[in-house]
């Protein structure tokens, strides 16, 4: 693999969303599309290596749209199945998964991903 390629990051929208209790399970495309601002305006905060940002949605947070710094990846069907299927296509690349869910995790890191939690994305103020 490159090691010029950048890190790619793959966002658990509705894991991430999910952790923190604001009032998102009204809005749901407008909760993940709040996510995928502030993932393009901030990067994975503490890096400073460049890092391809994939957020995967499903459910009714379907058809939020990409913006520069962020892909968003509107699953078929699971969103965890999705995200599987990233870091399998992602051949060897380094990616790191960002959610808690203990399965997924297991499934991610049984194919070679690392994986951290939400509060990467949050930051240790998880209010906002």
């Amino acid at each position: 693999m490159d090691e010029d390629t950048p890190l790619l990051v793959i966002v658990d929208g509705a894991n991430v969303v999910g952790s923190v209790p604001d009032g998102w399970w009204r809005d749901r495309k407008g909760a993940a599309e709040r996510l995928r601002d502030r993932l393009a305006n901030d990067g994975l905060p503490g890096r400073t290596d460049p890092v391809e940002i994939v957020l995967v949605v499903e459910g009714a947070a379907r058809g939020v749209e990409s913006v520069p710094g962020v892909r968003v990846d509107s699953a078929p069907s699971s969103g965890d199945d999705r995200m599987v299927e990233l870091v399998a296509e992602a051949d060897g690349r380094a990616c790191l998964v960002v959610t808690a869910d203990r399965e997924l995790r297991r499934r991610v890191t049984e194919l070679g991903a690392e994986v951290t939690g939400p509060r990467t994305v949050h930051g240790p103020d998880a209010s906002r």
